[in-house]
């Protein structure tokens, strides 16, 4: 109860005189760079990464009655870090150190690219959400699998999100998806195939019944070509992330697909291009900023498409849920709706480093409590 006292102080701390100053101190993604280049550095310094997760007074990742195996992965707690801050894998032993029990990179594409013009990252305080149009920007898979060949491996699973370039046909999608797949292979634990973000001319379409089983064919037959030539018991998972912004059609078609070709599971949901959840406050040239929309406003959507999909799916496509999560009341909704893992993006902005680490320890005093509450019935007499 003390640990929890004081990382909810030192959040409110982060909220009252970090948050404001950080978002005064220049353009939100300038901002991010900043930050995320700190991480970078103290990741590169195992004796500094250790001197962090010390100075947060967090332990090793981990909470009582969380720990879990999904996948074939054992996740010390559910809750990770979206694809998206971190897009060239540069701090996951640092991001690591923060509490999070997984965290998943990118999204990461064949080639190297600059993404779309600037500006392209908006914040909107009063409604704790983000707009983004960035593009996949990212230094292409070469690159970041010769940085992740370097970096000390983290004691987390990491996650590799990979997409499509943008010169990339869609007819050329599955052999683009497969070269960054091969190149990055050997780093990461888990695969997300990355068909759903609203900022890159056409990368929806790869939800299309059709476009998905061709692509999903072609990774799931390399992950098992390359767990055979290894001696691996199983291949390494494939994960599809979805759009908030299909229907249920589309999303019991994307179902169908993924049980088809052996994908291990789904995340729910990428941003959305919708601009209903927004509150009418929201100044016009901010509401009609192209790109996905995220945080807070998301939050209702997301939790619907996770329990569309778990009654579709069951346990045969374990979720991990995303979308508007930033107090342990939403995590204990979206894991109750059907998600057996969750994804922090937009509320670790707005909410601090010591998210992951506050939702983990609410989850395992709830899960204490219930315990408490409900003891295994007495054996008959």
């Amino acid at each position: 109860m003390a640990a929890q006292v004081a990382t909810d102080a030192r959040l409110s701390l982060y909220r009252a005189l970090v948050r404001p100053v950080v978002f005064r101190a220049g353009d939100a993604e300038a901002m991010h760079a900043r930050v995320l280049s700190g991480l970078a550095w103290l990741s590169r310094h195992p004796a500094l990464t250790c001197g962090l997760r010390a100075a947060c007074s967090l332990g090793m990742p981990g909470e009582p009655g969380l720990e879990r195996e999904v996948f074939g992965l054992r996740f010390p707690t559910p809750i990770g870090l979206a694809a998206g801050f971190d897009k060239n894998a540069v701090a996951i032993p640092a991001l690591a150190a923060l509490g999070f029990g997984f965290v998943e990179v990118g999204t990461i594409t064949r080639h190297a690219q600059p993404g779309n013009p600037r500006p392209r990252l908006f914040r909107l305080p009063a409604e704790e959400a983000l707009i983004n149009r960035m593009g996949f920007n990212n230094e292409g898979a070469e690159a970041v699998a010769a940085r992740l060949a370097r970096l000390p491996r983290a004691p987390i699973p990491a996650g590799i999100s990979i997409g499509k370039s943008k010169v990339a046909l869609l007819e050329e999608a599955a052999a683009d998806y497969l070269a960054a797949l091969d190149q990055l292979y050997p780093y990461g634990d888990y695969f997300a195939v990355n068909v759903s973000s609203p900022n890159t001319p056409e990368l929806r379409a790869l939800q299309e019944r059709d476009r998905l089983d061709t692509l999903l064919a072609a990774l799931t037959a390399r992950l098992s070509e390359r767990a055979h030539a290894e001696g691996r018991a199983s291949a390494k998972p494939l994960l599809v992330k979805v759009s908030p912004d299909l229907d249920e059609a589309a999303l019991e078609a994307v179902v169908e697909v993924c049980l088809a070709r052996g994908a291990a599971g789904l995340i729910a949901v990428n941003t959305t291009v919708a601009r209903a959840p927004l509150g009418a406050d929201i100044a016009p040239a901010l509401r009609e900023e192209p790109g996905g929309l995220s945080g807070r406003p998301l939050r209702a959507r997301a939790l619907e498409v996770v329990r569309v999909l778990h009654r579709l799916a069951g346990d045969r496509l374990p979720i991990i849920g995303c979308g508007g999560i930033a107090t342990v009341d939403d995590a204990r909704r979206m894991l109750d709706t059907g998600a057996v893992l969750l994804q922090l993006y937009t509320g670790f902005i707005y909410e601090g480093p010591l998210l992951a680490r506050r939702l983990a320890r609410g989850l395992s005093a709830a899960a204490a409590k219930t315990a408490v509450d409900s003891p295994p019935p007495s054996a008959p007499r």
